[in-house]
């Protein structure tokens, strides 16, 4: 017989079966309300979840823009130094690697140097007195300067310290270094010692290879070998160092040696990675060298790519709003063929930090050497302030070495030569910085797409304390403006 038409599937479906006993019948209602309970805990979970991702704060996005060698990387290295100790004291040792190979590339490059002048210059002369630059005389009328007559004393730490060209090469295949290109041809030999650079690509794992941690025992076990092998490698290079240490430091010291970097116009100790200065080589070509920070904070890694990094604001720094904040820092690679990467993060970012060197005034860009650094720091920043993209984001402005540009300034090269228009104005710091940074500001107020402030700083990155005060000011202002566009403020 079929069932009716107005039949309830669903109160079929829950109906008492026919001939429930009292018993059963008790059973039955007690299974059900425990479902009922089962159910209704999982509905509160469900919104309590929905509750929490809504209650969520979404991340702060930061892009840290600029042309290469700007200082980008150095600036994260102090936001990872001032507000996450504990991943920054992690990856400190594995910087050691980077830092001898910064030290190994200062001490080669100037034995390049010398090796090219060597196979030009007069022949030696032994009855020269070591102590003193040797300058070949020339008659009184002649406008040229004296050739360098180079002495056994050079010559002696050119042999002494050629092996560490192999150790060099090693270190930089330890860190999957590549070649960068080598500079059109135009260049002069001192530029080309100095501007071929290595990199890593951002996605490479030397740091990881490099840092000690914690493994599985079967990954212990399959990488005892290699371990073992690295630690040699590792021994090696810091017993090579420790061995070449006093020439090192007599190479740099050497009067003859700085009279041909300065003719070369070679400024070594202008330029990032340089760990040549007093006191560096006594603790670095340590056979138990640590790095501290502030050698990591100087250190030069080139990488390609963007670089990603976490930082969660638990303590320190920041106050108030900020504990339990997460950002995302983007390092954004700044040599022109990586510029085009730039955009796509464009889109969502919270503020833009941007770096521009303002002690390179007098400098070429390495990929084009034909466009002043100022110049290209200008063109960018003006790209940067007109973009439509960007009329959302917080934009922050760092005019960065500002240590560089008082040595260069002290040590006698005149703005006006290389930027006409800042005509007869005190040729000091303090001075050039204002001009540079009234530049910037006319771009801004002639280019910005929305009405907001000009905020610039005048950094020296490698000044941890220095830059330290300068990022908790720019960290509460991007806080002040996210609360504002959440009308929390």
């Amino acid at each position: 017989m079929g069932r009716a038409v107005d039949e309830d599937p669903l109160a079929l479906a829950i109906a008492p079966p026919p001939g429930e006993t009292e018993e059963e019948k008790a059973e039955r209602l007690k299974a059900e309300e425990a479902a009922r309970l089962v159910s209704e805990k999982i509905d509160e979970e469900i919104r309590e979840e929905r509750a929490a991702l809504r209650r969520k704060k979404k991340p702060i996005k930061v892009l840290l823009l600029g042309q290469s060698e700007s200082g980008k990387s150095t600036t994260l290295k102090n936001f990872q130094l001032s507000y996450a100790q504990q991943a920054w004291s992690e990856e400190r040792v594995s910087w050691r690697t980077v830092i001898q190979l910064n030290l190994l590339r200062n001490v080669n490059t100037i034995l390049d140097v010398l090796a090219q002048e060597m196979s030009t210059s007069p022949a030696d002369n032994d009855s020269s007195d070591e102590d003193e630059p040797d300058i070949t005389p020339v008659p009184a009328t002649s406008s040229a300067r004296p050739a360098i007559r180079f002495t056994e004393k050079q010559r002696v730490l050119k042999l002494r310290l050629a092996p560490l060209r192999s150790v060099q090469e090693d270190l930089q295949a330890r860190l999957g270094a590549s070649d960068w290109p080598t500079p059109k041809s135009g260049t002069t030999d001192s530029a080309k010692a100095h501007s071929q650079d290595f990199f890593v690509w951002s996605n490479a794992s030397w740091k990881a290879a490099l840092r000690p941690g914690r493994r599985s025992l079967d990954t212990a076990r399959a990488e005892k070998g290699q371990s073992r092998r690295r630690n040699s490698e590792e021994n090696e290079t810091a017993e090579v160092l420790a061995s070449c240490a006093d020439d090192m430091k007599a190479l740099w010291k050497d009067e003859t040696i700085q009279e041909m970097l300065k003719r070369r116009k070679l400024r070594l100790d202008l330029m990032p990675g340089f760990f040549l200065q007093e006191g560096d080589v006594d603790r670095i070509a340590r056979r138990d060298y640590l790095p501290s920070d502030d050698d990591v904070v100087r250190a030069r890694l080139r990488t390609l790519g963007v670089q990603e990094h976490r930082i969660h604001f638990e303590t320190g720094g920041f106050k108030g709003p900020a504990t339990g904040t997460e950002w995302y820092i983007y390092d954004v690679g700044g040599s022109r063929t990586q510029r085009p990467t730039w955009f796509p993060y464009f889109d969502d970012c919270n503020a833009i930090i941007f770096l521009a060197p303002i002690s390179c005034f007098d400098e070429k860009l390495a990929e084009d050497r034909r466009v002043n650094r100022l110049e290209d720091s200008y063109s960018l920043w003006k790209m940067i302030c007109s973009s439509k993209l960007l009329s959302h984001a917080q934009i922050i402005l760092f005019l960065n070495k500002c240590d560089l540009l008082e040595k260069k300034l002290l040590g006698g090269v005149r703005v006006k030569d290389y930027v006409p228009s800042f005509g007869e104005r005190s040729n000091d710091a303090k001075t050039a910085a204002q001009y540079f940074a009234s530049h910037f500001k006319e771009i801004a107020k002639t280019h910005t797409t929305v009405d907001r402030p000009f905020r610039v700083h005048l950094t020296s990155v490698v000044d941890t304390r220095a830059t330290a005060l300068t990022l908790g000011v720019v960290g509460e202002s991007i806080l002040r403006d996210q609360l504002r566009d959440a009308d929390l403020l």
